[in-house]
């Protein structure tokens, strides 16, 4: 087997490898965004009801309250929740009027494959 032949084979190997690499890579990650998205669709709907505090929220929900807190910094970030008045030493969240729709659009637009 010639030089260039061996490089070839190399190359084509060392492609297959990084290919099944990210496989696992891309299904860690794709699984990743649908645990989010399910957390965020669950605090979207907790707070439709009534506004909530990050205790009463993480206990509604079922998700730790530090897990909840960078979910109710990043849709407060977003403007998707505003920050009510204070209960005890904790902020009232209240979901943004429209935000839940937009959710409810967004899982729409993937079961139809736009996303």
């Amino acid at each position: 087997m010639s030089q260039v032949d061996q490089d070839k084979k190399e190359k084509k190997a060392a492609l297959k490898k990084l290919r099944n690499e990210r496989k696992e890579w891309i299904r860690k990650a794709s699984a990743q965004m649908k645990a989010q998205k399910k957390a965020i669709k669950a605090i979207k709907a907790q707070l439709q009801n009534d506004a909530g505090t990050v205790p009463l929220i993480a206990e509604a929900t079922g998700i730790p309250a530090d897990e909840i807190l960078w979910y109710i910094a990043a849709l407060k970030k977003y403007g998707q929740i505003i920050e009510g008045e204070k209960e005890g030493g904790y902020f009232r969240y209240v979901l943004v009027e429209g935000a839940l729709e937009e959710n409810s659009n967004n899982d729409l637009e993937e079961s139809n494959g736009a996303a």
